[in-house]
């Protein structure tokens, strides 16, 4: 039997971690409609910061760099993921290899960033968008080549086997039914990597240099100047455009789950 006090304090303890996590959160949204910055007190209701916002140029300039580098980011994973899969179609041996791709993941974000800044400094290679997307696109390799292999595995080896039986060549199996057997995770996994490369600071930060400028460091150096109102109502912006992300993923993953079933 389930003692009442402690299920009380369980539920109580509960509430008191998801007050802590999401108040600030809540504040900051509150703060983008108020006239008042913070810390003043909520005054009146306005948005005067979001118009300030879109007409601030500089925002959209650092927000379409961070829309390209995670768009080419999740690009270049998911390519090179199905290339592999595809050289596991025809016969290739991989399964040794898969375990290499979990490093990126166990090294430390800083350590990772400061030895590929030192490798492009070493190749002579001048920091911007293309190291960031170099830098972003090692990392997601990490998630999409053993979450996409592991997708891979699930699938029947006697479609592979009939196919072959059948006269289908190795693009035609490839094409018509590993494809789209993977299509779900290659969104989820898809969806992943772009939010992960969109957010990202750390390993923007060390490889970026002085000529690209993303979102994620346009935010961290507006703060150093205090927070402005127009950045409560860019974060608001941008928590609702993560979460709508993050809820397409469940679904695909939700999709996937109800496939295997």
């Amino acid at each position: 039997m389930i003692n009442p006090r402690k299920s009380l304090l369980g539920r109580l303890s509960f509430s008191l971690v998801y007050v802590f996590l999401y108040l600030p959160i809540l504040l900051l949204i509150i703060y983008s409609f108020n006239k008042t910055p913070l810390p003043n007190k909520l005054s009146a209701f306005t948005l005067e910061w979001y118009k300030e916002l879109f007409n601030y140029k500089e925002v959209w300039v650092c927000f379409s760099n961070s829309m390209f580098i995670a768009i080419m980011t999740t690009f270049i994973c998911l390519f090179f993921s199905l290339l592999l899969i595809y050289y596991k179609t025809i016969g290739g041996k991989i399964r040794k290899i898969i375990p290499l791709f979990y490093g990126n993941l166990m090294i430390p974000d800083t350590v990772l960033a400061i030895s590929l800044a030192c490798f492009f400094a070493l190749c002579k290679i001048p920091l911007g968008l293309t190291t960031i997307i170099i830098t972003h696109s090692v990392v997601g390799l990490g998630l999409s080549i053993p979450l996409i292999y592991l997708r891979f595995k699930d699938l029947n080896p006697s479609l592979l086997e009939a196919s072959s039986v059948l006269g289908a060549s190795s693009w035609t199996t490839f094409k018509r039914i590993v494809l789209p057997f993977m299509m779900p995770s290659l969104l989820g996994t898809g969806l992943m990597i772009f939010i992960l490369s969109f957010d990202d600071y750390i390993l923007t930060y060390f490889t970026a240099g002085s000529s690209a400028q993303t979102l994620s460091l346009f935010l961290v150096a507006s703060l150093r100047f205090g927070i402005s109102p127009m950045i409560n109502s860019l974060t608001t912006i941008l928590l609702l455009f993560s979460i709508g992300v993050v809820a397409l993923l469940f679904l695909l993953k939700r999709k996937e789950e109800l496939e295997k079933c």
